[in-house]
């Protein structure tokens, strides 16, 4: 897991863009509870995508593993 001042840093270097998103989504008409769902939602699905990722890459590292002390 990610140490407290790279999270930091990270959360930084995407505020600037983060908030010109939502502000161009809302200065499109689209209200602002809608564009924070949407945004949740989309947030939501890319941590599934990541967390399925690595769960598939420890189990097969961990398999590779298996195999060699198998043989």
């Amino acid at each position: 897991m990610a140490d407290r001042e790279t999270s930091e840093t990270c959360r930084e270097a995407l505020s600037e863009p983060f908030g010109a998103l939502v502000e161009k989504a809302v200065s499109s008409g689209w209200p602002e509870h809608e564009v924070a769902l949407a945004l949740t939602e989309l947030a939501e699905a890319y941590v599934v995508k990541v967390s399925a990722r690595i769960i598939i890459e420890g189990s097969l590292q961990s398999q590779l593993a298996s195999e060699r002390l198998n043989n």
